[in-house]
């Protein structure tokens, strides 16, 4: 017979107990017991573990992959539960809608409920257009192999990361089993259908939404805005996200996802003069919307044309009702698209704003300097690193004239930066 002791801290159940069990050959092992967190009555309970989510080492809050790793390693880890990101999209919106694919992406890898917003395209074509999981070449014949040797039916198809992520730990298709945080995504080929046929999706079009007859109300908000806050405030009470099914077993993380917020496609006039009549229709709406997220399990991303809005007030009001601020800076149509010192990248890369959660102080990256170039199947993120000299065809005056926009970079640039360039592993 296996004898067993338990010992405890001051008082039994308190978090921190260990549990030490002696076997048939006399071998004592010590097996702590897993996380806890106070009830509402006082008493302890076990944190639900929620697919595709982790708690940050800082500040103990839920963090959801952004579905790029670079990015989440300069958020502090990932995008906090109940937050909103606000990505600044470039001036051609070329690589925004990159990292707003595979935000949604990353929730269908993990099985979580994506709610998409849109007033350009169809919700539905754009989950067409998500990028698929970075495979191996020789992926397929091992999935046939882990088929034909796996009988039942909940066994989860491996793949691996090509390339030089070979060396990370191994990743799985199934959307509900992975257990991998942040995953990294073909660019060039598009996610399979089965995983958006088994995935759970609610889209709001614009277009749709609007009727014929629009009566005028009091509130300042569009009828755009108006109704896709509702819409967002029925997914959330209707699927449990805020917690009002308390029988609800299964927790589950809702993604949302609104593109070219503020445009004139949402009804919005600030980026067509600077004195408009609804300069504050988008403020509320973001003040309704941080609400709606710090009540549930929801995380959202939005986009926003800041290159369009005239009003450079309604851009910093906009920035602090936001959590997280990450601006993007195409080089398409700029002197920088020419400039030698910038061959190797696409554009940069700025985190403008870090939320401060339970702490003081937010989570500021030390790496200021970033830039991004867009491969064949990837989209990455790297320490901007300028040559240590030109070419012998330049001339020394052409060269300071390329050096002068150098010193808008900051102090860590080039080779007073330390560290790895890439960020991405």
């Amino acid at each position: 017979m296996a004898a067993a002791a338990t010992s405890c801290g001051p008082r039994a159940g308190a978090p921190g107990c260990v549990v030490a069990a002696a076997g048939k050959d006399s071998v004592t092992s010590f097996q702590r017991r897993g996380p806890r967190a106070s009830g509402p009555d006082g008493g302890c309970r076990r944190l639900a573990s929620i697919a595709g989510t982790r708690p940050s080492v800082r500040n103990g809050q839920l963090l959801v992959s952004t579905g790029l790793p670079a990015l989440d390693q300069l958020l502090g880890g990932g995008l906090a539960v109940g937050t909103l990101l606000l990505i600044e999209e470039d001036k051609y919106n070329i690589y925004s809608p990159l990292l707003f694919k595979y935000f949604l992406a990353e929730g269908i890898i993990n099985g979580h409920t994506l709610l998409v917003a849109s007033a350009k395209e169809d919700p539905a074509e754009i989950l067409q257009e998500l990028p698929a999981p970075l495979l191996n070449d020789n992926c397929k014949k091992e999935v046939d192999e882990d088929v034909c040797s796996h009988k039942t039916p909940e066994s989860n198809i491996k793949m691996k990361i090509a390339w030089r992520y070979q060396l990370l730990p191994k990743m799985e298709v199934g959307p509900i089993s992975s257990s991998i945080f942040g995953h990294y995504y073909d660019a060039s080929k598009r996610i399979p259908q089965e995983l958006i046929e088994a995935s759970k999706w609610h889209g709001f079009f614009l277009p749709e939404k609007i009727s014929s007859t629009l009566s005028v109300e009091s509130c300042s908000l569009t009828h755009g805005y108006r109704s896709l806050l509702h819409f967002i405030q029925n997914i959330i009470c209707e699927e449990g996200f805020d917690g009002s099914n308390p029988q609800k077993k299964e927790k589950n993380v809702l993604r949302i996802g609104i593109q070219n917020l503020g445009s004139p496609l949402w009804g919005d006039d600030i980026c067509c003069t600077e004195n408009c009549n609804n300069s504050q229709s988008l403020t509320k709406f973001l003040y309704v919307l941080r609400g709606l997220l710090r009540t549930s399990l929801s995380a959202c991303i939005i986009t926003v044309p800041t290159h369009l809005i005239q009003n450079k007030a309604v851009i910093a009001r906009v920035t602090n009702l936001s959590d997280t601020v990450v601006g993007l800076e195409s080089f398409i149509g700029s002197e920088r698209e020419t400039n030698p010192l910038y061959q190797e990248y696409h554009g940069l890369i700025h985190v403008r704003q870090i939320p401060r959660l339970n702490n003081l102080i937010g989570d500021v990256s030390d790496v200021k300097d970033l830039a991004f170039k867009l491969r064949r199947k990837l989209f990455t993120i790297e320490r901007l690193h300028l040559p240590p000299d030109l070419s012998d065809t330049v001339s020394r005056s052409g060269k300071q004239d390329l050096a002068e926009p150098t010193k808008l970079l900051g102090p860590g640039c080039g080779v007073t930066a330390g560290g790895k360039k890439h960020l991405d592993f």
